[in-house]
């Protein structure tokens, strides 16, 4: 999720200023950082804490500029 979020970034399809973008991010992370747990990888799994968290907060309190 996380990478289809970067390459629909990447060709326009999404806005980083959208919530689908943000979302997407939210939900790649946090997916990542359980699989990491899972696997007892703890370093990956504070990365995508913190990427998970920024993405949380970016879907809550970033200014939209765009519908997509």
């Amino acid at each position: 999720m996380l990478l289809a979020a970067f390459v629909f970034n990447l060709f326009k399809v999404l806005n980083t200023q959208s919530r689908v973008y943000s979302a997407m991010n939210f939900i790649g992370a946090a997916i990542c950082g359980y699989s990491s747990y899972l696997i007892e990888f703890y370093p990956f799994v504070v990365l995508e804490g913190i990427w998970a968290a920024f993405g949380l907060y970016s879907f809550f309190n970033v200014p939209r500029g765009t519908s997509n």
